[in-house]
């Protein structure tokens, strides 16, 4: 990436998960910029085209477009892979997310000998690109069968029975 850290893009694909077929995910880890900022460039692409997330990340002046455009290309690369002889140009990006990285703290001089303390941020960035139709359907509700109206009634009934109650009356307070 060009910073000196271990930055790497990995795909995860566990051979027992329940993961659709068609869809791939790429991640980035250990990016030396706050989640925060990347946030924002990830909330801009959520559920888009590819094609059109690609374009944007290319027109962004933000620095960490750069990295979250090779990962969207990675992501793409491994459902290619997956998916031979699949049709991309219906892929969207399905989910995508940034989570906070390792913390690097170092010290910066303040005035008087103090020390004020620099935390420098990292992110991680999953990335997951998938076509629009293959979601995964819910599972089915089944169908609670109807109770009996007569327990009901009596609930009723109980309730009207105590709201009529009155509460006792107070004891006269004593005259001095």
């Amino acid at each position: 990436m060009g910073t000196g850290s271990k930055s790497d893009l990995t795909e995860t694909a566990t051979p027992g998960s329940k993961r659709n077929k068609m869809e791939a995910v790429a991640k980035l880890n250990n990016y030396p910029t706050s989640p925060r900022k990347m946030r924002l460039l990830a909330d801009l692409i959520r559920g888009m085209k590819v094609e059109k997330a690609l374009a944007i990340l290319d027109h962004n002046p933000k620095h960490p477009a750069v990295p979250l455009r090779k990962l969207v290309v990675s992501a793409i690369s491994n459902w290619k892979q997956k998916n031979e002889g699949a049709d991309e140009t219906a892929l969207v990006v399905k989910t995508i997310f940034v989570d906070g990285a390792r913390v690097i703290k170092r010290m910066r001089p303040a005035p008087q000998g103090r020390g004020y303390r620099v935390r420098k941020r990292s992110n991680h960035v999953t990335v997951i690109v998938d076509t629009p139709g293959a979601a995964v359907k819910p599972a089915k509700v089944e169908k609670v069968e109807e109770v009996a109206e007569a327990p009901v009634a009596e609930k009723k009934a109980t309730k009207k029975a105590t709201a009529t109650k009155k509460a006792a009356p107070k004891k006269a307070a004593a005259k001095k």
